[in-house]
């Protein structure tokens, strides 16, 4: 049986029981004439066309990067009914396309188990996965990195792209520039690719928009899920100095509120720099001292997407999404190495499905056990944090051999 497991072939049938399962949940909503979670949004976004003028009383599609409305567009060639249909027609094909070049075999192997890993974290987490633009983002990141110790500029521009549907991936960059010998030329891949799209967002009219996804995200106070808002979580929970929590309707999100929060929502941006600028820092640090520029790669990834979970004032369930196609090159890089982070996200991908979808109601309106569930998951996203960072720091104090796959 164990052998079985082992096999790409075994990998196909484990993704194809997942992606039915969620096109037959998906089903009992699209055969309704309905869509899902944020696919809702999507939709009527799709259904509107492309607007660069956005009212005021509406959510701006704009509130992502310009290239995630390529797919939220496209899955409405399907119209108004089959928008959801589409749409996760889209996702799976992008799944599988990650799980081909996982099972491949040039992977000789390596990637089955990793592959495997990644199906069981899409049972818990493809009721997200399935609804956001992480959904879209994920593949294609889990594809760059794949390609990033042979050809980094061609990694280069999968993550640029990815980065251009959503911002996370601009931490993979980031480690990718580092630790890459090539960095002239994995810098000019992304300069590139952003020309390209800066441009065509000019030609189609929206460039006045194009970087409204940053400046939306100032304003918006202490979000309900963020690590960093777990004190006004329990505040709220025990009804202290009338700390609430609250829908903010402009943004569609659930936000605390309280001594000191908009304070702390006020310094989360600089504290997320300084964070970014220290990581950045250990990077460099570990690679000047010997530290096997593969390696470097893959746990400075971990270190920063972490770190922009961590110290981020949104803190949505589906930002998780962001840590899995790392985690999973990270396991086809060094199955052994890789096992605790890998146990990590996928306990803090199982605590995040009882936030959501099953009980985020109950969360919203301040449950001491789901505050306790939510705890939980941002303490586990803290320790992922200190151990990418320890990693990152022995990286760079006790060198080791270099591979081969990392003389990029």
């Amino acid at each position: 049986m164990i052998a079985w497991f082992s096999r790409p072939s075994s990998v196909w049938w484990g993704f194809a029981v997942v992606h039915l399962y969620y096109l037959g949940w998906m089903a009992s909503f699209f055969l309704n004439g309905w869509a899902f979670s944020d696919t809702e949004q999507y939709r009527e976004w799709a259904m509107a066309g492309f607007t660069p003028e956005v009212s005021d009383q509406s959510i701006s599609p704009w509130v992502y990067p310009v290239l995630a409305q390529i797919p939220i567009h496209l899955a409405g060639i399907a119209g108004h009914d089959l928008y959801l249909l589409a749409w996760t027609l889209i996702i799976t094909a992008l799944n599988a396309v990650a799980v081909w070049f996982l099972t491949r075999r040039s992977m000789q192997g390596r990637g089955v188990a990793p592959a495997w890993w990644l199906l069981i974290f899409l049972v818990f987490m493809g009721y997200l996965s399935f609804a956001r633009v992480e959904g879209i983002a994920a593949p294609i990141v889990l594809i760059g990195m794949l390609y990033a110790a042979r050809q980094p500029v061609v990694a280069s521009v999968l993550l640029s792209i990815a980065t251009w549907i959503k911002v996370w991936p601009a931490a993979v960059i980031l480690s990718l520039l580092i630790a890459a010998k090539k960095r002239a030329q994995v810098f000019l891949a992304g300069v590139v690719v952003t020309a390209v799209v800066v441009l065509g967002t000019w030609l189609s009219g929206g460039l006045v928009r194009i970087a409204d996804f940053m400046v939306n995200q100032g304003s918006r106070g202490m979000q309900l899920e963020a690590t960093f808002s777990t004190p006004w979580v329990w505040l709220s929970v025990l009804n202290i100095a009338d700390s609430k929590i609250a829908d903010n309707t402009a943004i569609n999100s659930s936000e605390v509120y309280g001594p000191g929060a908009e304070v702390a929502a006020y310094l989360m941006q600089p504290l997320l720099i300084v964070a970014v600028v220290l990581g950045t820092a250990l990077l460099i640090r570990s690679l000047r001292r010997g530290a096997d520029r593969g390696e470097l790669f893959y746990e400075g990834a971990l270190m920063m997407t972490t770190v922009l979970i961590v110290f981020n004032k949104v803190g949505s369930p589906q930002f998780m999404i962001w840590l899995a196609p790392v985690i999973v090159a990270g396991l086809v890089y060094d199955w052994k190495r890789w096992r605790t982070p890998a146990a990590l996200l996928m306990g803090i991908a199982v605590v995040t499905f009882f936030i959501y979808p099953l009980f985020y109601t109950p969360l919203i309106h301040a449950n001491p056990i789901m505050a306790g569930v939510l705890t939980i998951r941002n303490i586990l996203l803290v320790l992922l944090l200190a151990w990418s960072v320890k990693r990152t720091w022995d990286l760079g104090t006790t060198p080791r051999p270099v591979r081969e796959a990392a003389q990029s």
